[in-house]
């Protein structure tokens, strides 16, 4: 299982970041610091973690109990020395986060709050579908190592202590995401409560197991993967045994039948035997018979061949997006493109219409950059709200805009924070003419600067859908330019803009009271054919 690393010394070389971050998972806290070069490459200086029992609280009584907050801010003060120590001491060298165990809590806002009070630490409690971003970050260079990975069907599997992130990438494209209340901790907690002979152990975290993965299946149907990438200490704990001199770095891989001889030696051990033969903390010796169960199970309901243990972690993907400052690679952006692009068929929105629609927003986004000033973040959203706009056709064509913002709010993206869906969401609800109104609680409940990015890119949805009125998509060609105080759009293949006119005539109006232009639409074709909007 993970332990300490020994600090490594820290030269002093110019333009060189130190940087930390931390995980609160259900069984411990982990901080691990390391060195970001100019370059943007990763050097690891320590990497320290200490036991704590916040999924035994969340998951048996729902909230965390005083006595262990208070060990938690005992943690995270002897984790701030440390920073110090390297020089970290601003907010933007730390990025801190909390899992399942935090997340559920019903104290858990009150615990945040006392942890800041106490530490200056600003810890965010993170969902599942940001977990599945870091974890996917965390193994991304697997990909890029290895051409048969990237050709090849593969499930990424991390089984925390309280849920199991589960992505499954086909192509190297990530085709499904989601998380499952399937814990390692919560299945220990089970047979706790149910107070289970030893020899009946393994039959009940089977069974417990199995209705997760009936429903995997379920929605998964004849799914088959060649690898499985498994993700966690657990596993790195098994892999140490299989490969003795793994120094946790890189990959070790295991093929399905030695995997379960693994298991198999040692699911029936019991947690004391654990801890007094392989000399590992209580904490960690829980967890690992139902977490390399609940691997054993899904390898086996994949069909894998051969199983990847990873020596990346979640902390690995926090620190790799503080390497990049946050900001979204191009094939990570279309990953998530393509994650809208899989929901939207679902639905069966037209494809042709979406992608035209998605497209001009792109183009104007690109052109108005100095009117608007979002960065290209928001460019993004827009992309996938232009892709996305029409999905509540499926439920009913009347109120439509409506229906897409409800199935949009209750789908997952992959790698977009609640948040960044919400916008989607009401980006989508405003693409007819309906204005922003007070009882819209999704969109009042917004900070400022969150309802304005929402008016400025609905206003740009809606001119690029109405740039494609026909759904022919026969205005390929278009270029723009100011007029006094007026935004003129030229299109160069097509002659008759009566439709598309008209209906700027009706939806145009959000977009001139954000941008202070009037949006005219003309043909390049004749001259004659233009007609401002009024």
């Amino acid at each position: 299982m993970d332990q300490s690393i020994k600090k490594i010394e820290k030269p002093v070389v110019e333009g060189v970041r130190s940087v930390a971050v931390i995980d609160i998972g259900s069984t411990a806290v982990r901080l691990s610091i390391a060195e970001i070069g100019v370059d943007g490459t990763l050097r690891p200086l320590e990497s320290l973690q200490r036991a704590v029992h916040l999924g035994k609280d969340a998951f048996t009584s729902g909230v965390i109990q005083p006595s262990t907050a208070a060990e938690v801010v005992s943690i995270l003060q002897a984790f701030r020395r440390t920073m110090k120590e390297y020089g970290i001491t601003r907010d933007d060298q730390i990025r801190a986060v909390a899992t399942s165990a935090v997340r559920e809590a019903e104290n858990r806002d009150v615990f945040l709050d006392r942890l800041y009070m106490t530490t200056q630490l600003n810890v965010e409690a993170i969902e599942g579908a940001e977990e599945n971003r870091l974890t996917y970050i965390a193994v991304h260079d697997l990909f890029q190592k290895d051409a048969k990975l990237r050709k090849s069907d593969v499930a990424i599997v991390e089984v925390g202590g309280g849920s199991t992130e589960l992505i499954l990438v086909r192509d190297g494209l990530i085709s499904f995401a989601n998380t499952y209340r399937l814990g390692s901790l919560r299945m220990r907690e089970t047979l706790e409560t149910y107070r289970a002979p030893a020899d009946r152990a393994r039959a009940l975290l089977g069974q417990h197991i199995k209705r997760t993965v009936d429903q995997l299946q379920g929605t998964l149907a004849g799914a088959e993967v060649s690898y499985l990438i498994a993700v966690s200490g657990d596993a790195r704990f098994a892999a140490s045994l299989v490969e003795p001199a793994w120094d946790k770095q890189g990959v070790v891989r295991i093929d399905f039948k030695t995997f379960v001889g693994v298991v198999n030696q040692l699911v029936p051990v019991s947690v004391d035997e654990l801890v007094r033969k392989y000399h590992i903390p209580y904490q960690e010796a829980e967890t690992i018979g139902p977490a390399l169960l609940a691997y054993e199970h899904l390898a086996r309901a994949f069909h894998v061949k051969q199983i990847l243990v990873a020596g990346a972690s979640q902390r690995d993907g926090l620190l790799k997006e503080m390497a990049v400052r946050g900001a979204w690679t191009s094939e990570f952006a279309e990953q998530a493109v393509h994650s809208a692009t899989l929901l939207a068929e679902k639905y069966g929105v037209n494809d042709g219409h979406s992608r035209h629609v998605s497209e001009m927003c792109v183009k104007m986004f690109r052109e108005l950059r100095a009117e608007h000033g979002l960065d290209e973040r928001f460019e993004l959203l827009l992309r996938i709200a232009g892709l996305l706009h029409e999905v509540g056709v499926f439920v009913s064509d009347r109120s439509h805009h409506k229906h897409s913002m409800y199935l949009i709010l209750n789908s997952d993206l992959f790698g977009l924070t609640r948040k960044e869906i919400t916008l989607i969401a009401l980006v989508a609800r405003y693409h007819r003419r309906a204005m922003p109104r007070p009882y819209h609680t999704d969109y009042t409940s917004l900070d400022r600067d969150s309802r304005l990015v929402v008016a400025k890119l609905a206003a740009l949805l809606r001119v690029a859908d109405c740039m494609d009125r026909k759904h022919l998509q026969d205005l390929k060609t278009v270029s723009f330019s100011r007029e006094k105080d007026q935004f003129v759009i030229t299109v160069h293949d097509a002659v008759d803009l009566t439709l598309e006119q008209l209906a700027l005539k009706d939806k145009a109006n959000l977009f001139e009271q954000i941008f202070g232009a009037k949006v005219v639409l003309r043909s390049a074709l004749d001259a004659d054919e233009a007609v401002p909007h009024a």
